[in-house]
Formats: structure tokens, C-alpha cells, sequence
């Protein structure tokens, strides 16, 4: 075997080699002796024979194609020819025994002879399938995304007017409207964790109940899961039945307590019974906010049932249906314990919160809560430092003199946590302001954790109480 043959063996091997490794097959459509000629490797992508087939035009090529996609690949091939003696496309084969579909990204040269006329086509081609489908998917996803959001600012939007059409002043808005937006939070946080397949009704009851009144309630039931439309409607009913069990019914003593059980119905759907007991005397009311319009007039609609209040001596029960329609399997992703709502560890406060003479950092990528942080701790009295936006920035203002600190959990996709170790290391308080769950924070840090949405005079009484403490 001659030098020059052993050369030409080699480089073809090494060619092999490198398609191969790309997961690539090779075409080759010689237009003079009118075959098509298609490699072992393509053959094995695309399903079509390997070897040669005669054809007499582009036309015979083309019927692999899939029929919707075949003009505009022909214009692309011919344009590209023609413009720069090359072509890349991605296109479809047409479907399969199955309707399956196969999609494919070639790209094609032109050999030409002597005489500047094209002889042969030649080209390699990947099936970009498993990638064509991810992007269909992550389109899906964004459009549900984008759907939900709008849905959720839709709700925020229209508790918002509906709250201050029925609250006399501002302080008694702010209370109310955040209550109903925890509320809100609280389920989207449960049906996010099951990727939005489903919340447990045991799950939703914890996350009402399981932050007041410890010891005073109870909830009990069989294991069901709801819509995320029924999951929210029956949070936000939850969450008005125990702000008025807090205010004015059973909570309201430390005698009192409420029992929340429920059951399926054999026609499907579930019944769920709200019950006080031990509380104050209770009476008709006599003015309807709200929180009894919601009840009465929306919870009933969104669950397809009704709620039907009954307001006796011994304490309010509630009786709330659901059509079966509001019942889902158990999702594949379920939290693994019920989350519990209120778990901050400052309370409101209306009292004032002097914070004068200390320097507060606040580390906060959003740029209107940390706007809203600035302005409520600047009232208070402290001097900001920040407010810090990125990780690199708040590691930045760390080498300056600070007594407290505000930490969002995460900034952009960064986890706070070298912050608040530097912080720790440092013996500077700081509390967690976050939008996570337990279990997306950056815990595992002795600090106060104020859940979003929040009052600004929350994280300033928190600072506070630090700044007290140390």
C-alpha cells in the first residue's frame, strides 16, 4: 500500500472517528449519476435505507420530508446555494409508522466541477429531536407561567379593591389586604412544591392554623388533594375564618378552640366543617365585610358546593361543600410535612420602632421592596447602608461599619449565604426577608425570619429586637 493511500485510510478513520463522537450522519446526492446516497450512521437516525437510492430530482429527496415543512426548506436550500454555496436547516422527516416525528438540523455543500456547475450535494445531518422537544416543553412551561402570573396579579388586583371598598382606614387595608395575600402565598407555595398538580387540604389547614393559637387547634381528615383554582379559594377561606375566629370568636380567648374536619362525599368532592367552641358568646352579625362576601358569595362558586355559616351561642360552625371537580390524584411531589404559614418570628406592631443612630444593611435584589426596606428603616431612624442588590455587592459593604443587616434569601438565583456566614462570623445580627418556604431559605443561621409579603414595620421591629439583644 503506497504512503499517499495509507494517508488517505488515516484521514478517513479519523473522519469516522469525529462523527461518530458528534453523533452525526453523512449524505451524499450525486446529481450526475442521480443517486442518493445515505450512510449506516444517518440510516440509523432517521430510519431511512442506507446505501443508494436512484433519484431523478430534489423532488424524490424531499418526499422524506414532512409535508408542511418541504417549501420552505426547498426556498431555504435553493437560497442558500445560490448566496453562499452552502445551506443550514432544520426541518422535520415526515411521520413515522406511529405519527412519531424526527427532527433534523442539516447542512449541505455544493461540489461543483470545472465548468462552475454543481455536480453533487454533500452533507452531514444530527437529529436534534430530544432538543426540539425540551424547547417545545420550556415554551409550554413559560406560557402556563405567564398565564398563572397574570391569573395571580388578576386576584391580587381585584382583592385589593374589594379589601378597600369595605376597611375605613389605612392601617385596617394594609392589615387585611396582607393577610389575604399571605393566604395566597401560602397555597401557590404548596402547589408549587407539587408542581402545580395539587395541595392537600390537611396541608392547607396547617398552613392557616398551625401558626395561632398553638394547642387550640385541630384539623382532621382523609388525604385529599385539590385544584390549584379549589386550593386557593379554600385557603383564603380558611384564612378569613381564623382571622375572625382571632379577632372576635374562639381564638380570641385562651379557652377557646376550633376543630376543622372533613370528608369525600360518595357523589365526589369533599364536605368540610369549620367549628368553634369555648369562645365568647356569638351573635348575628350585623355588618358584612369582606371576609363574609368572600364567603358567601365566591368560596361556594370556586369550589362548586356552598358554605352555609351558622352562627350559634356556643360558637360559629361553617359548613363548606365542594363538587367533585375540585378533587385531583395525589400528585408525584407532595411536601413532605404540612408547611406552616405563619412562622415569622416578629409580629406585627403599631407601635413606633427607634432605630436611630445604627447602620441597617440591606441586601435585596428586588428593587422596589428594597426602595420600601430603605424608606421603613430610614423613618425608624437607622442609616442604610446599601441597599445591596447583587452578592458581590452586599460582599462589598461588609468591609464598612454595620450593626444589623436585612438579607433577601436568595439574589438572583445566588443564595445569600456567604453573606450572612460573613455577618455570623462578624457577631453583626441580621434577619432572613424572604419569599421561600422552609425549605428554600438559607437557614441553619440563629436569626428571625420574616416571610414575603411583609410590613415593613415587621422587619423594623425585628432589627430592633436584635440590636436590644446583642
Amino acid at each position: 500500500m503506497s504512503e499517499k493511500a495509507t494517508g488517505l485510510n488515516l484521514d478517513r478513520k479519523r473522519l469516522d472517528l469525529a462523527l461518530q463522537a458528534a453523533r452525526l450522519g453523512e449524505f451524499e446526492w450525486d446529481i450526475v449519476r442521480g443517486v442518493f446516497i445515505v450512510s449506516e450512521r444517518m440510516a440509523a437516525m432517521t430510519g431511512l435505507p442506507s446505501g443508494e437510492m436512484p433519484v431523478s430530482g430534489a423532488a424524490e429527496i424531499q418526499e422524506f420530508v414532512h409535508p408542511d415543512d418541504r417549501d420552505a426548506l426547498n426556498l431555504r436550500i435553493q437560497e442558500s446555494l445560490r448566496t453562499e454555496g452552502r445551506y443550514e436547516a432544520e426541518y422535520r422527516l415526515r411521520p413515522g409508522p406511529n405519527g412519531e416525528i424526527t427532527w433534523l438540523r442539516a447542512v449541505g455543500i455544493q461540489v461543483l466541477n470545472d465548468a462552475g456547475e454543481m455536480t453533487s450535494i454533500c452533507g452531514v445531518i444530527q437529529n436534534i429531536t430530544d432538543s426540539r422537544v425540551e424547547d417545545d416543553q420550556r415554551r409550554t412551561l413559560m406560557a402556563e407561567v405567564d398565564h398563572r402570573v397574570k391569573n395571580v396579579l388578576a386576584a391580587v388586583q381585584s382583592l385589593a379593591y374589594q379589601t378597600a371598598k369595605r376597611t375605613t382606614s389605612l392601617e385596617s387595608f394594609l392589615s387585611n389586604f396582607a393577610g389575604r395575600l399571605k393566604s395566597m402565598g401560602s397555597a401557590n407555595e404548596l402547589l408549587t412544591a407539587a408542581r402545580w398538580r395539587g395541595a392537600a387540604i390537611a396541608h392547607l389547614a396547617a398552613a392557616e392554623l398551625g401558626g395561632i393559637a398553638p394547642g387550640q387547634t385541630r384539623w382532621e381528615g382523609p388525604e385529599l388533594f385539590l385544584t390549584p383554582r379549589a386550593a386557593n379559594a379554600l385557603s383564603l377561606a380558611l384564612h378569613e375564618l381564623a382571622t375572625n375566629a382571632v379577632k372576635f370568636g374562639a381564638l380570641s380567648t385562651d379557652t377557646g378552640r376550633v376543630d376543622v374536619r372533613w370528608t369525600e362525599r360518595p357523589e365526589g368532592g369533599f364536605e368540610l366543617t369549620w367549628n368553634e367552641s369555648g369562645g365568647p358568646p356569638v351573635g348575628v352579625p350585623g355588618h358584612k365585610g369582606f371576609g363574609s362576601t368572600l364567603l358567601a358569595q365566591v368560596t361556594g362558586r370556586e369550589l362548586n358546593g356552598e358554605v352555609v355559616p351558622e352562627f350559634r351561642a356556643a360558637g360559629v360552625r361553617v359548613r363548606v361543600t365542594a363538587g367533585a371537580q375540585t378533587l385531583v390524584d395525589r400528585p408525584e411531589n407532595v411536601p413532605e410535612a404540612p408547611v406552616v404559614r405563619v412562622f415569622e418570628t416578629t409580629p406585627r406592631t403599631d407601635r413606633p420602632t427607634d432605630l436611630r443612630g445604627s447602620r441597617v444593611l440591606i441586601v435585596e435584589d428586588a428593587v422596589l421592596l428594597a426602595l420600601e426596606l430603605e424608606t421603613g428603616l430610614s423613618d425608624a431612624g437607622a442609616e442604610v447602608v446599601g441597599p445591596a442588590y447583587e452578592l458581590a455587592e452586599a460582599m462589598a459593604l461588609l468591609d464598612g461599619h454595620i450593626d444589623a443587616a436585612v438579607l433577601d434569601a436568595n439574589l438572583n438565583g445566588l443564595s445569600v449565604h456567604p453573606v450572612a456566614e460573613a455577618l455570623a462570623a462578624r457577631g453583626i445580627p441580621f434577619v432572613f426577608a424572604t419569599g421561600y418556604g422552609d425549605t428554600g431559605a438559607p437557614l441553619g443561621f440563629d436569626a428571625p425570619i420574616i416571610r414575603k409579603p411583609y410590613d415593613v414595620t415587621q422587619v423594623a421591629a425585628a432589627v430592633s429586637a436584635l440590636l436590644n439583644a446583642a
